[in-house]
């Protein structure tokens, strides 16, 4: 009797009786578990349009250069095309006298471009975060081009030969006490803020995550003497350390970067170990540990996804807390140096001026909504890895 084996049985995601053959998908796309985070997200509408509006807002700042700017985008001149905002040109390519950096803002340059029937297409703000403006109307600091009276722009408009103060280039949001275009430096403040706060955060994750990791798994001697290293670590007053180095060294984006990493690393330590601690002990890990797999791959493929889930929780709030101790040094004057674009020289224009209060309110309203964003965008994260949400029936 001839004996036939059975038929194996197909199986897919349609058929309760298991998955015999894996899902494909593609190499970018979100697991199920990702996507149900992703809608969880989604699902708390002021984080998730938080992070869309400061996306907008990060994404623009990253353009300062062709929003705000002295030097012109393009320029014909005897029938060639030149691009100031990225190439420097000197005054003699366009016929001036001198071989110094071209002033695009100089009459004397702009007639000489016409005479040559060219043109300039200039930024939508004529300024740069450096540009001080020697034509104001007012005093610096100076009002808002679009609160200023007639009587306030007469003798300008007479200088320039224009029609009255609307014809004036705009200070939208007033100038500070050098003259300087406010929401020129508001861009270009934002975009260092943010750009260090990030750079900041990634760093010192990295440094965080691999030192809380190695402490948790190995626990014994290693754990203890870490922890003691960290407490004493910790105790020492970075802005006195901040204040010494500065002394020494000239105070720059990298260099209080630098400063800041050697201290920030250890916000995620503690988080980390124990998410370690915890999972060393899974049956999985000791499974695995009997099969030989070694501590590296145990760490970073079996135990670093379950610590990164209370670790993404916390990043938005480091962030903030990373552009916030820029604002702060930079307030305090220990911070990039002088007359760079910050937040923190911003505020610390408005304190120093309080008879021009757009200077406060710019600096204030500016750090408020940029705080604001990223707490909300913080919950939203925080409501996506909640287990209690991302494993809930719907």
């Amino acid at each position: 009797m001839t004996m036939l084996a059975p038929q194996p049985v197909e199986t897919s995601t349609q058929t309760p009786l298991g998955t015999a053959v894996p899902v494909t998908r593609h190499r970018f796309a979100l697991s199920p578990l990702n996507r149900r985070r992703w809608q969880n997200f989604k699902a708390n509408r002021r984080g998730y349009w938080s992070l869309w509006i400061f996306l907008t807002l990060f994404v623009v700042s990253l353009f300062a250069e062709l929003i705000a700017n002295d030097r012109p985008f393009m320029i014909k001149y005897d029938g060639r095309l030149y691009w100031p905002a990225f190439v420097s040109y000197s005054e003699t390519t366009f016929g001036g006298d001198f071989e110094t950096a071209a002033d695009y803002r100089d009459p004397y340059l702009q007639k000489l471009i016409a005479d040559k029937n060219g043109w300039i297409v200039w930024p939508p703000i004529r300024y740069s975060y450096d540009t001080h403006n020697l034509d104001l109307p007012t005093p610096a600091p100076s009002k808002p081009t679009w609160m200023l009276t007639e009587e306030q722009c007469r003798e300008v408009v007479q200088k320039k030969n224009l029609g009255g103060c609307r014809d004036l280039e705009y200070n939208w949001l007033g100038t500070d006490d050098q003259g300087r275009d406010v929401v020129a430096r508001l861009i270009y403040g934002f975009r260092i803020s943010v750009l260090f706060g990030l750079t900041l955060t990634i760093f010192s994750s990295i440094i965080g995550v691999i030192a809380g990791g190695v402490q948790g798994y190995f626990g014994g001697w290693v754990d203890l003497i870490a922890q003691r290293l960290i407490e004493i670590w910790s105790s020492i007053p970075s802005l006195y350390l901040l204040l010494i180095i500065s002394a020494v060294l000239p105070p720059g984006f990298f260099i209080l970067l630098g400063i800041l990493l050697l201290f920030s690393w250890v916000s995620l330590v503690g988080l980390v170990r124990a998410e370690f601690l915890r999972g060393r002990n899974f049956e999985y890990i000791q499974a695995a540990r009997a099969l030989g797999v070694s501590n590296r791959v145990i760490m970073f493929r079996h135990l670093l996804p379950n610590a990164m889930v209370a670790t993404m929780t916390f990043l938005p709030f480091i962030v903030s807390s990373s552009v916030m101790t820029l604002t702060a040094l930079d307030f305090l004057g220990f911070g990039l140096p002088p007359g760079s674009p910050s937040l923190g020289e911003l505020l610390a224009q408005g304190k120093a001026n309080v008879q021009a209060p757009w200077l406060g309110f710019t600096g204030f309203f500016a750090v408020a909504i940029m705080l604001s964003l990223l707490i909300f965008i913080g919950e939203a994260v925080r409501d996506a890895f909640d287990p209690r949400k991302t494993f809930q029936q719907r």
